[in-house]
């Protein structure tokens, strides 16, 4: 088996729904010992969120399967004296402690970074929140939509007759997710070279901002307000969604010369000699009165016609695929993007693998998610806890 890159890192996950699971789970699969630890009452409240009634009853709702493989769980209940002590001396040796709770929440309870990294100096600890743990909004509830909302992020989505448009996914979780997994990370890397731990602290809003490099340079640079032009890219023309006879195609022609090329395969060279449409800036202008002489031309042959057409003149275009089709596509069958493992009780699930491909130290789906204190017995006995203090401590509602 080839060896993974975060072998012998051990990583605490206190963290729930979205955001910080999808922190950890890149971890995991880079190779990283990620233990779960959850409420015992219910655990991570994605467990009962999903689209399948059967699986959320289990606690093993579709929202945890798709962030939670390579995972082990454990019950604690940090709230009690008991629990912080069993948490405090899980620390001593962990590597990483992530958490998405509100800020002030761990110091609270006598676990925050102050108290832990008293007791293991070279631990990394990774608070994700929303709009992180300082200023006038710290202490604000925050959700993925409400993210997307004070972003600009959706006010910048659809066009005159549907805006402001939130994204289709919880894309303000997803990137916060990705932003915390690379600052861990980098991180460890600094430790590696000094031997020494530290606090991150990461905000969603924060995080989805530079994502708008682009249409934020040209408010901050350029003065220029953004434009709602639905499925059109302001960057160029044609470059957007138009319709063919079968449907709709997505073109981009970026460059002059692919401007040019799509002209010669639509057959309507005439239109490189117009000046409307002659140089970029000036068909970016005219762009409105440019699509329909395209679509006219589009409407004669397929969208999957146009495509290879296109495509075979260096024409960056494609289909607009739903979500099946997407995730079906020969590309992603190829690139082994999906990976499927077996879920007790209800069959094979699919679910989506490290998306990349490193060639000496692979990361892959190896384990499916966990049961709700699945590995309680294997943590704990390695702390020294005993069959008969576990069933106390369960008693008790501590695990």
């Amino acid at each position: 088996m080839s060896p993974k890159i975060l072998t012998g890192i051990k990583v605490l996950d206190l963290t729930n729904v979205l955001s910080g699971p999808f922190t950890t789970l890149h971890l995991a699969l880079l190779g990283a010992e990620v233990i779960k630890v959850e409420n015992p009452k219910g655990g991570d409240l994605a467990r009962c969120l999903g689209i399948v009634p059967e699986l959320n009853k289990r606690l093993m709702g579709t929202s945890f399967i798709a962030q939670n493989c390579n995972k082990k769980s454990i019950t604690l209940n940090t709230k009690s004296a008991e629990g912080k002590a069993i948490f405090l001396r899980m620390a001593k040796d962990a590597d990483v402690v992530v958490e998405n709770f509100r800020p002030g929440v761990m110091d609270r309870l006598g676990l925050g970074y102050k108290a832990l990294s008293a007791i293991n100096p070279k631990l990394i600890y990774c608070a994700i929140s929303g709009f992180g743990q300082t200023g006038p909004d710290a202490l604000k509830p925050a959700y993925d939509q409400i993210i997307q909302g004070l972003s600009g992020e959706m006010a910048v989505n659809g066009d005159e007759r549907l805006n402001p448009l939130r994204a289709g996914f919880p894309v303000c979780d997803t990137v916060g997710g990705l932003n915390a997994a690379f600052a861990v990370m980098a991180a460890l890397y600094h430790r590696e070279r000094s031997g020494e731990g530290q606090y991150i602290d990461i905000a969603l809003l924060d995080s989805i901002m530079p994502l708008m490099g682009w249409v934020a340079a040209n408010l901050l640079i350029g003065k220029q307000q953004p434009v709602l032009m639905g499925n059109d890219n302001f960057t160029a023309a044609p470059s957007g969604t138009f319709r063919t006879m079968d449907g709709h195609i997505n073109i981009a022609a970026n460059k002059q010369e692919q401007w040019e090329a799509v002209c010669d395969v639509l057959g309507c060279p005439e239109l490189k000699a117009d000046p409307r449409f002659q140089e970029r800036d000036t068909r970016k202008r005219n762009r409105k009165q440019l699509t329909p002489l395209l679509e006219a031309k589009l409407a004669g042959k397929s969208t999957a016609a146009w495509v290879d057409e296109l495509n075979a003149k260096d024409v960056p275009s494609g289909e607009i695929l739903d979500l099946e089709q997407a995730l079906r596509q020969p590309q992603m069958i190829h690139r082994e993007v999906l990976k499927s493992v077996p879920l007790e009780g209800f069959g094979e699930v699919e679910v989506f693998g490290l998306t990349a491909q490193f060639e000496k130290t692979p990361g892959t789906v190896e384990t499916p998610p966990p049961t709700l204190g699945e590995h309680n017995a294997e943590i704990y006995s390695g702390l020294g806890i005993s069959e008969i203090e576990l069933v106390e401590l369960k008693t008790k509602g501590v695990i």
